[in-house]
Order: C-alpha cells, then sequence, then structure tokens
C-alpha cells in the first residue's frame, strides 16, 4: 500500500514577501515573554515569583490541573513583571535575560534503558511535555492516556510560512532522539509527512511511518493529514508534534539542556528583505522587524504565525511558545468605494464574479488585512466545500457548535478538527464568519461538559 497521500480540495494563496534562504542571528532580546494564554486550558499556578532569578530551562509555572506539567523560561535572568488580568489571572510572565546564562543540566537521558514512563516523567520535569498536543480538543497532550497513533506534519503549505526542509537541515540527530522517545509512547505508529518532492531530513530517519503529500493548502495542516491517514472516533486519542519542537525535544534528550532557539522565517510583503532569524521562544517582535526593513511608521499588522491563523502582536509584544513565523502585512483598514461595483484583478477569490484570479493563477498578490465585507448570516454557496479536504461537512459542523449541540457536534467528527482546519474556509467565506473562533468555542464546550 502506497504512503502518498494527495489532496486535491484546498487552495493556495500566493503572496508577496517569502523568506529568502538565508539565516541571521537576531539581535540579543533584553526580555523574553511567556503568555500562558499561548497554552490553551491550562490554569497556570506560578513558581517564579516577582524578582527571583532563574535559570533557562527552571520552571516558572505548571498546570494546576496536573503539576507534572510544568513550563520553564527559554532564557537565564530575573523575573521583572509578573502581568495579571481580570481575577488576577496571569497574563504574562516578563524576564529581563541574561546573556550566556547558565541552563539547567538534566542529564544525557539514555533512550535504550527508559520505558514510556520514565520519558514522560523526564520531558515534564523539563518542561518539554507543552510541546505534545492531543486531538481531540487540539490541546496539551493528557499523559494519562496512551495515544493510538503520533503525527508529525513535516510539510508547510500555509502562505509565507517557514520552509522546515531548510529550517531543520543538520538537526537529523536530534530528530531522531526525539521520534525514538516519542515512538515509545504510544502502541500504533509514528507518522511523518513530507512533501512528495522534497529533500527532508525526516527521509532517512528509522522508526517512522513516512507519507509523502501533494495537492494544495492546507494539505501540511496535521489535522488533514489525521484525517486521510486515521482519523480520531470517540474514546480515541492521537497526538501531534511540530518539526522545529522535535529539535528541542531531541536536544534534551541527548545534552540535557533546554534550548528554546527558534529559527524564525520574517515574511511579508511589508518586509523589505525577507528572511530567516534564529532567535528564542518569546523573543521581543521589535528584534527581527524593525531592525530589518519593516517601517515603524507604516500602518502594517505584525502576526505571529501565518496569516491564516496566527496572532495578531503588538509591536512592543513577543513570539508566541509555538509560532516559527512572523509575517507583516498591511493593515486593510482603509475603505474601498464601490469596490464590490467594478472588476477585481488586484485580489483572490474562488469565485468568478467580478473577480479575475482564476486567468493567473502563478500571480503573488500584495494582500492586506480588509475582509472586504461586513459579518452576516450564513450564506449556503458550497464554497467551503471546495477548500475543504477533511471527509467532514463544514457549514453543518459550524452550524452545530453555533447552537451547542453536543450529539450533533459528534456525529460530524467535531473530534479531529482544531481551529486551523477552519482558518481556510474562514478566508472564502462570504458571510465574514469567524470560523476559527467559532469552532474553538465548540471545543471547549465539549471539554467542559463532555472531558
Amino acid at each position: 500500500m502506497s504512503n502518498d497521500i494527495r489532496i486535491k480540495k484546498g487552495l493556495n494563496i500566493k503572496l508577496k514577501g517569502e523568506a529568502d534562504k538565508s539565516i541571521e542571528q537576531a539581535i540579543i532580546s533584553n526580555y523574553c515573554t511567556i503568555r500562558p494564554e499561548d497554552f490553551h486550558g491550562v490554569i497556570p499556578k506560578l513558581v517564579a515569583k516577582e524578582g527571583s532569578r532563574v535559570k533557562a530551562g527552571e520552571t516558572l509555572f505548571y498546570d494546576k490541573a496536573n503539576e507534572n506539567i510544568k513550563f520553564v523560561s527559554p532564557v537565564a535572568g530575573e523575573v521583572i513583571e509578573v502581568l495579571r488580568g481580570p481575577k488576577r489571572r496571569i497574563d504574562a510572565i516578563k524576564l529581563q535575560a541574561e546573556k550566556d546564562g547558565a541552563h539547567v543540566d538534566h542529564g544525557k537521558f539514555d533512550l535504550n534503558a527508559s520505558n514510556a514512563e520514565a520519558i514522560k516523567s523526564h520531558l515534564m520535569a523539563s518542561g518539554c511535555w507543552p510541546f505534545i498536543k492531543q486531538r481531540p480538543y487540539d490541546i496539551i497532550a493528557d499523559p494519562e492516556k496512551t495515544p493510538k497513533a503520533i503525527f508529525v506534519s513535516a510539510y508547510a503549505t500555509a502562505p509565507l510560512v517557514a520552509d522546515l526542509d531548510f529550517t531543520l537541515q543538520g538537526k537529523e540527530n536530534e530528530l531522531q532522539a526525539a521520534l525514538t522517545a516519542l515512538g515509545k509512547l504510544t502502541e500504533g505508529q509514528l507518522h511523518v509527512s513530507i512533501g512528495k518532492n522534497s529533500n527532508s531530513p525526516f527521509s532517512g530517519l528509522n522508526g517512522i511511518t513516512l507519507h509523502r503529500v501533494s495537492g494544495p493548502h492546507p494539505s501540511g495542516n496535521v489535522g488533514t493529514q489525521i484525517n486521510k491517514i486515521d482519523p480520531v472516533n470517540k474514546g480515541e486519542t492521537v497526538w501531534t508534534v511540530n518539526p522545529q519542537d522535535l529539535v528541542i525535544i531531541g536536544e534534551l534528550l541527548l545534552t540535557g539542556k533546554f534550548n528554546a532557539e527558534r529559527i524564525v522565517a520574517l515574511a511579508g510583503s511589508s518586509v523589505k528583505k525577507p528572511r530567516y532569524f534564529k532567535t528564542i521562544i518569546g523573543a521581543e517582535v521589535a528584534t527581527m522587524v524593525y531592525d530589518h526593513g519593516v517601517e515603524k511608521e507604516g500602518n502594517d499588522r505584525i502576526i505571529s504565525g501565518s496569516v491564516l491563523s496566527g496572532k495578531h502582536v503588538h509591536p512592543d509584544g513577543s513570539l508566541d511558545y509555538y509560532s516559527n513565523t512572523l509575517t507583516v502585512i498591511p493593515e486593510g483598514d482603509d475603505y474601498e468605494l464601490f469596490g464590490w461595483n467594478k472588476p477585481i484583478f488586484n485580489k483572490i477569490s474562488t469565485s468568478r464574479a467580478f473577480t479575475f484570479s482564476w486567468l493567473n493563477p502563478k500571480k503573488k498578490y500584495d494582500l492586506n488585512t480588509n475582509t472586504n465585507g461586513e459579518h452576516r448570516a450564513f450564506v449556503t454557496t458550497g464554497t467551503y466545500e471546495e477548500v475543504f479536504p477533511l471527509d467532514i461537512y463544514p457549514m453543518q459542523i459550524l452550524k452545530a457548535c453555533m447552537y451547542n449541540d453536543l450529539d450533533e457536534m459528534e456525529a460530524l467528527g467535531m473530534y479531529e478538527v482544531a481551529p486551523e482546519d477552519f482558518a481556510l474556509t474562514e478566508f472564502v467565506c462570504v458571510s465574514k464568519q469567524p470560523h476559527q473562533k467559532i469552532i474553538r468555542d465548540g471545543l471547549d464546550l465539549m471539554i467542559k461538559e463532555i472531558g
């Protein structure tokens, strides 16, 4: 049986500003910020108080629901501020970083002499467990459960995101160590997906089931691959890990150090010289953005992640915990007079009414954040199904989430979806509905009512 996966439904959004294949060291960030909101569903219990000094890899807080799951500092330094929200909720932990600070040494880990429980304990104590997420619910994996399979997508198809074949070059040893450890945590298979014609570092690794994927976005989404390889049914669990996070896990196992280094793609049409930077998790975005071609006075939006599913960050904000892309595009806060009543050549659309992007499929566009329409009731057009490759009815599952019908949500396949799976349907939605938020709210309801 062939391990090739060919996706036919989807949409490639070609944008200007793709990062050049060159890596520079970003300006060393003076501050590092960790936001508990990056870990959906986690209620943090603070360990490091304001004024305390920590080593890189030392615990900042743990999950109140499971004290064994630790969240550690990417840098050595001083906790200078704990930002709080309503009801003293912890919104952010800000550290002043020290240059060449000390690391916590967890010691080299002997994978050959270890079992699943030992590996779990080591990953939780060292702060690497938050890199492992689960379906259903798209949250940090429950260590008490055994997944039927583990998935890694090393094929990035979202617009302007980092090229994983490039960022993972020379990291084969770390990847192999991490995959060997993860392989002991499941009785099923460890599925790794790469591009059909890519020269991926995963190609020669052992202990994995390799899949070659082709087709338009979202063929690179791990949710699409789960749906085509081993769908999640009620009562089942699968785990997912991002490839760059595998490098951090592998380095911890090989050296005993939590190295929060990231290779980040700075991309987008507002960047004069898009390229890759070597930085750390939680670094200030200004160290990469404003010193390298983005106008400080420009009307641009900075996105930590992809333009489809990333998070809007302010100029004084920080890189979030899971992203390996910073995208900067023009802010779409202007009004286009009679924009609906004239031929359109500079925008992408799946419709052929007044738009002509279908005439030149290879053209790259300079798009802004304008939604080009207002929020309105759902309009049944069949457009979602054209770009949604999962064997799920997208319109029906969105509506079930909106009127909170748990039985219908279960029957329609809610257990295997995540918000990012609906980023493309949100992009093409003529009703301008917030699909990703609707799905996230539906998943949160299921966690609360079903668990």
